[in-house]
């Protein structure tokens, strides 16, 4: 398949990013649809955001057990993986105790592990809402993996800081779980052409609004490709949400 579309456009989001936005988050698919020449490209713009100083959401969504989601954790977080970020987004769904290998990997190396816990898809509460437990009537599948959260985080707000294990929420979630205690990243989509707003942070993210990074990809990208203009998308973007932290 011929890449020369996804360089490009690579390229302009590097120039463009790299030294605007304090995070950048590239979508793994679009890479990965590539095979080995898409994941070169990727492996080339984490190289020049990681020399820029600018932080790398993976957002590849990894999820499964034992020494496969050992392999999605070195891939995503060794310091000697040309795939290295400073985060990674994963999926719980095969269970909490999944996520051990890229939770361990994430504190040795220090990178971030985010999961996902009420996304922005419409058909997301379809599991993400369901109540726990024997009758269905304990805390909803969201609030599960927001508390699992917590729990990892605890030791490190105890200390003062803040913890490396974030959640995915999305800003359209009409029914979000109780953020306030998660101590880490709160992760969340559906900010812009979707429709959230800085209302939408602040009622979601509850009192752990200094923990949430709105994410915006298709409002700021379709002002390219011009790379000033971009610029101007990032700044006027970040301008719009100033009570977040």
């Amino acid at each position: 398949m011929d890449t020369t579309g996804l360089k490009e456009f690579t390229r302009i989001c590097v120039a463009a990013f790299a030294d605007t936005a304090c995070v950048v988050k590239p979508q793994v698919a679009f890479y990965e649809a590539f095979g080995s020449a898409g994941f070169t490209v990727l492996e080339d713009a984490l190289a020049s955001f990681r020399s820029a100083g600018t932080l790398v959401i993976a957002d590849a969504k990894r999820g499964d057990i034992g020494s496969t989601m050992a392999g999605y954790a070195t891939a995503w977080l060794s310091e000697d993986s040309p795939l290295r970020a400073d985060a990674v987004t994963v999926s719980p769904y095969l269970g909490l105790g999944s996520l051990d290998p890229v939770l361990e990997a994430g504190e040795r190396t220090g990178g971030g592990v985010i999961v996902l816990a009420a996304t922005s898809n419409p058909s997301g509460p379809q599991f993400q809402q369901l109540g726990t437990g024997d009758s269905g009537t304990g805390p909803t599948v969201a609030q599960t993996v927001v508390d699992h959260v917590a729990a990892l985080n605890a030791p490190h707000v105890a200390a003062g800081g803040a913890g490396n294990v974030g959640v995915v929420v999305g800003a359209t979630v009409t029914a979000p779980p109780v953020l306030d205690a998660v101590g880490g990243m709160i992760l969340m989509p559906g900010v812009g052409t979707q429709g959230g707003t800085a209302d939408d942070i602040a009622r979601i993210a509850g009192d752990a609004v200094n923990l949430a990074s709105p994410n915006m990809s298709r409002s700021i990208l379709s002002a390219g490709p011009d790379i000033g203009a971009l610029r101007s998308a990032v700044t006027d973007s970040a301008a719009e949400f100033p009570l977040v932290g």
